[in-house]
């Protein structure tokens, strides 16, 4: 994954005069940042019942706690992406750091306190670190690298999203055991902290605006796009399941298998942490096995999930739902690895990070949607029905996919 020689490629700056491994560095760093936040993002799915108990509220509710960040990303997604072509992107990333440390503080207080809306609050700061983490690591870390090699560098960058989720999904219940339930949201700031100190030290250089940030035609281009919004319908979906899974698997396993609570936060971890080597894996299998084709990764993703989620509630014995959702967290992360990359590739090159931050939004309402709409189909029909109707959401990601177009 070095980097280029060439000062500029594909009208972006690259770290071109820095050794192989500041290169390495920068996506370890930014990931690292990503991951921390990630782990805030999912930690209050891995304790539902505590937080429901303690706060006196239904699913639903609760479920507004885990999709407000997602909320704030859906909206601050396209803004966040416009500032960013237009100023340095490594003081946005230590302006995100430092607002991640506030919603860590500031969600203890007001869990502590039994304050629901302050809470929330504090979660809308932390959506708003995360989409600017987000965009900006994909900015960065494409700048980076030569293009022959951008959709592996993007790929393991977006893996940072899986190892948070799984950090915080398996290690939730043991800080809430130890320290009380509102202690998990100021717990992940030290992972990104020890990642900005890496990421700042090895980004000399790459968080400018670039000279060729789009114009207000250029953007409405991206907007105007059949190609883009199949894009970001296919992200919306994936976002939905995997968010999904991730906010119910463990309610799941407690209610109806029996298992507990930290245990079925350690299964369900099984999840987002295969994304590790999914999300790297997706470009890989692109470039590599279909020859640069990006429509064949993103069907096979939704036609092995489906009827997995389908089936997820059928299934009794433990080791069973493990190897399942072992193999649908695989296949639904391949859409998530890959997508950024895809979109990138519908558009110019000077609308590219416009482009991703749409795909962001897009996707990330899916994410916003998913706990809070899956929390009422629990309270009105039972995790059975909410099971199914994630189910026909992969079957709608087979029919899309299959109309997705190759780029170029």
């Amino acid at each position: 994954m070095a980097p280029r020689n060439d000062a500029v490629v594909d009208g972006e700056a690259t770290a071109a005069s820095d050794p192989e491994w500041t290169t390495y560095g920068l996506i370890l760093g930014s990931g690292l940042v990503s991951a921390g936040l990630a782990a805030y993002e999912i930690v209050p799915a891995s304790v539902t019942p505590l937080v429901r108990d303690s706060l006196g509220i239904g699913s639903t509710r609760v479920g507004l706690i885990v999709g407000a960040m997602f909320g704030t990303a859906v909206l601050a997604s396209l803004p966040a992406g416009a500032v960013l072509d237009r100023t340095d992107s490594r003081r946005m990333m230590a302006a995100a750091v430092l607002s991640l440390f506030v919603a860590g503080i500031w969600g203890w207080v007001a869990g502590r306190a039994g304050a629901y809306w302050p809470l929330i609050a504090s979660r809308v700061v932390g959506g708003a670190a995360y989409v600017v983490v987000w965009n900006a690591g994909i900015d960065i870390v494409s700048r980076a690298v030569a293009p022959d090699r951008r959709a592996t560098a993007v790929g393991i960058f977006t893996a940072s999203g899986p190892v948070g989720f799984a950090l915080g999904q398996s290690t939730g219940p043991l800080v809430a055991a130890r320290l009380g339930w509102p202690a998990i949201f100021p717990a992940y700031t030290g992972l990104a902290l020890v990642g900005f100190v890496l990421f700042w030290s090895t980004s000399r250089g790459l968080g400018g605006a670039r000279a060729d940030a789009p114009t207000l035609s250029e953007f409405g281009t991206v907007l105007r796009s059949r190609s883009v919004w199949l894009a970001g319908a296919l992200g919306f979906l994936s976002y939905a399941l995997y968010l999904f899974v991730n906010s119910w698997g463990s309610s799941y396993l407690t209610d109806e298998i029996e298992l507990s609570l930290a245990l079925s936060g350690a299964v369900v971890a099984v999840f987002p942490a295969v994304g590790v080597v999914s999300r790297a894996a997706s470009g890989l299998l692109s470039d590599r096995v279909f020859g640069g084709r990006r429509q064949p990764v993103l069907l096979g993703s939704f036609a092995v999930a489906a009827p997995l989620v389908l089936a997820f509630t059928r299934l009794e014995s433990v080791p069973v739902l493990v190897g399942a959702l072992f193999c649908a967290g695989f296949a639904i992360q391949l859409t998530l690895g890959l997508s950024f990359t895809y979109v990138r590739e519908l558009v110019e090159t000077n609308v590219a990070a416009t482009a991703v931050a749409f795909q962001t939004s897009v996707g990330l309402a899916g994410a916003f949607v998913s706990p809070i709409a899956g929390g009422a189909v629990v309270d009105a029909a039972g995790l059975d029905a909410a099971f199914l109707v994630a189910g026909a959401l992969a079957v709608a990601g087979i029919v899309l996919a299959w109309r997705a177009p190759e780029p170029g």
